[in-house]
């Protein structure tokens, strides 16, 4: 076979990473071979495309592990930024980019791609944004050509920068700002990140390139915070003061959303910098990839969180078949509250899912019925269907059934069913029920029960908070109830067959 006619061989770093997460699907779908190097296999448990990879376990800063994932690899994605492990990021960056392009020489591996951070650098640069520049140079110092990409806020659920501002727009109505929200950004959507990302594979002029790359719109930070707020139906304010220091921007973060102020601080102080595109190289070497503009792209964001999107954006990452899996889980994931329980059950899946895809109706919600029945009276006295609408069968569901003041949006048999409430709140929320063989033991199942609440503003959120009590004694007790029904109901299947 010619080298021509080879399947590529790539390599994904970073892939439990934002960036990297949604890359190795993207080359997947492009044919090409895709192997991912991560420091704990585990993190990558979950995700629908994982038995069509070869998955290496390694460490940037620790070289002797590089070779075994990079043999035989064509082209090598670096997608790896250690900010926020510790205040010596930049050192470790510039480590970690001259080991792993020094094991990319050693391995042959034609070419490193990489994605980095737009700025001029002839400027006071911020110590995160130099880093990001130094680390693309770095990469190429023992001889591998790179292609560096070069972005401002890419913007997708996730994507830490623009939760950032996602976080500050949602939950303040009126905004205190320091003067960066006057500098001027050029934000771009991971679907073209992505686009620029792949088709760096089929452009060999890219090679030992810098390419700066942004989308249809230059705006200011404030800016993008008030077309958010649009996009989202919230009205906002913004109230600039000279007085916000990056550290005292830094805790105020902190406090608002849930970075960190040890993660938020470096992003802050390059906020400072103005990041937009200052040539036309991206279009002449791509000129199929059609920049979107900055609305269009917060739209897009936010479709995530319709029909059909939840499984691939949080339940990948968080259900678990384990054994020792933590049995309740609450965080906030890409703009989601996230509260997640799981516990053994001792019987099939098949028993257990076919008893949380008989909750409802005139069954009840086997825990606390009558909280249920004050929320469908409370729902009903606001203009929502309350529990009226019960169920079509006793038994069977399918999606777009009406399930009380649920709506059924997934169902795999024997497996999975995914509820989204149709009752008034200021938000989107959803019930999703998994269940899965038991790791160890036969006849045995692991059950997750998660709840997903998007949350509408300021209210949203204290609506959540304000009813977190009441809502974790009904789940907790629902989902007790649900795995001891259906040991109950498969003991008594059992001795009516044996009898």
């Amino acid at each position: 076979m010619s080298d021509q006619d080879r399947v590529m061989c790539v390599l994904v770093t970073g892939a439990t990473g934002y960036v990297g997460g949604r890359l190795v699907p993207r080359l997947l779908a492009k044919g090409y071979q895709v192997r991912c190097l991560v420091r704990d296999k585990t993190r990558l448990e979950g995700r629908v495309w994982l038995p069509q990879v070869v998955v290496y376990e390694g460490d940037v800063l620790k070289p002797e592990t590089l070779a075994p994932a990079m043999i035989g690899v064509d082209v090598a994605y670096y997608m790896i930024h250690s900010m926020g492990d510790s205040a010596d990021f930049h050192a470790r960056d510039l480590k970690a980019a001259q080991q792993f392009g020094a094991a990319a020489h050693q391995a042959q591996v034609k070419r490193i791609v990489y994605l980095g951070g737009l700025g001029d650098s002839q400027t006071d640069l911020s110590d995160h944004l130099r880093s990001r520049q130094e680390t693309g140079w770095a990469l190429g110092e023992a001889g591998v050509p790179v292609t560096e990409f070069r972005a401002a806020v890419i913007v997708g659920t996730g994507s830490l920068s623009f939760e950032m501002i996602r976080y500050l727009t949602e939950r303040l109505p009126v905004m205190i700002c320091p003067r960066w929200v006057s500098t001027r950004v050029q934000p771009i959507g991971i679907g073209n990140v992505l686009d620029y990302l792949v088709g760096a594979l089929a452009v060999p002029e890219s090679r030992g390139r810098v390419i700066e790359i942004g989308g249809a719109d230059v705006l200011t930070y404030g800016k993008m915070m008030l077309v958010y707020a649009q996009v989202r139906g919230l009205k906002r304010g913004l109230i600039s003061v000279p007085v916000l220091t990056p550290a005292l921007s830094s805790y105020w973060v902190h406090w608002v959303t849930p970075v960190s102020a040890k993660i938020s601080r470096p992003l802050i102080e390059g906020l400072r910098n103005e990041v937009i595109v200052r040539n036309d190289v991206a279009q002449k070497l791509f000129p199929d990839v059609m920049p979107l503009n900055y609305e269009t792209a917060v739209r897009l964001a936010l479709d995530r969180l319709d029909v059909g999107d939840i499984e691939t954006t949080w339940s990948d990452a968080l259900s678990t078949s384990r054994r020792d899996g933590t049995p309740v889980v609450l965080t906030t994931q890409q703009g989601m509250i996230v509260e997640r329980r799981q516990m053994t059950v001792r019987t099939t899946p098949e028993a257990v899912f076919q008893t949380f895809t008989g909750l409802g109706g005139q069954r009840g919600w086997l825990y606390a019925n009558w909280t249920w029945q004050i929320r469908g009276a409370l729902d009903r006295l606001v203009g929502g269907v309350g529990l009226r609408r019960g169920r079509r069968d006793a038994d069977l569901v399918r999606v777009g059934d009406a399930l009380d003041f649920w709506r059924v949006e997934a169902v795999i048999p024997d497996g999975l069913m995914r509820l989204r409430a149709e009752m008034k709140v200021p938000g989107q929320a959803w019930l999703q029920f998994e269940v899965r063989p038991h790791s160890d033991e036969e006849g045995v199942s692991n059950l997750v029960q998660t709840a997903f609440f998007a949350p509408k503003g300021l209210w949203g959120l204290l609506y959540w908070y304000a009813l977190y009590p009441i809502h974790k004694l009904i789940f907790s007790g629902m989902i007790r109830q649900v795995g001891a029904f259906a040991e109950q109901t498969a003991r008594h299947q059992k001795g009516i067959s044996n009898g």
